[in-house]
């Protein structure tokens, strides 16, 4: 096979197998057990490892390898207001869409889409690169959030049809108020993300 294909494979791999939550936060990731299960060699897979780590899905331990980054409540929290000011930066010269993007079956893929749509209005590409980096940091935690927060589905819909008809300053509104009310939950989630699934 092809290496460049062979270390495309492996990248989407690893990064499926952490955004689906195959691992928890601090776990290991040994590239030679990552290679035997991805049927290849170490090569692609420190190489994927290390483009993960710059996306900051996992960072790299002296003495003990590859880890996925551990999260505590602070560091929730300032991913949250990361993502609500990306959202603010994003706004300020957001052009809507013409059409509406087709509906993600899940809550998660919902949300990263929701926020890709924000960003993607902006004419700042910068601020789509910065939203899915920060949608991917998120992902797993968009997964549990449903567990420590009634009316997750509900206030996502309130938040889409913002994009729909979208009167700027009642949007803001909710993009502010969604991340307000996630970094006030920010101990539940994380003790939902932590609980063995």
């Amino acid at each position: 096979m092809n290496s460049g294909l062979t270390a495309e494979r492996v990248y989407d791999a690893i990064r499926a197998q952490i955004l689906d939550r195959a691992y928890l936060p601090g776990t290991r990731l040994d590239p030679a057990q990552l290679a035997k299960d991805l049927a290849a060699s170490m090569t692609p897979v420190r190489d994927a490892l290390h483009r993960l780590m710059g996306e900051g899905l996992v960072e790299a331990r002296t003495g003990s390898g590859f880890h996925l980054p551990l999260l505590d409540e602070l560091s929730l929290i300032d991913l949250y207001r990361w993502s609500h000011e990306l959202s603010l930066l994003a706004m300020r010269h957001w052009t809507p869409e013409p059409s509406e993007p087709a509906p993600s079956p899940t809550l998660t893929d919902r949300t990263d889409a929701l926020f890709d749509r924000i960003a993607r209005g902006s004419d700042n590409g910068e601020h789509r690169r910065a939203m899915q980096q920060v949608a991917a940091r998120l992902h797993a935690v968009r997964h549990v959030e449903p567990h420590a927060l009634p009316g997750v589905d509900e206030e996502l819909g309130s938040l889409e049809e913002g994009l729909v008809h979208p009167d700027r300053r009642h949007f803001l509104s909710l993009v502010g108020a969604y991340h307000r009310r996630r970094g006030r939950a920010a101990g539940a989630i994380l003790r939902a993300l932590y609980r063995p699934h």
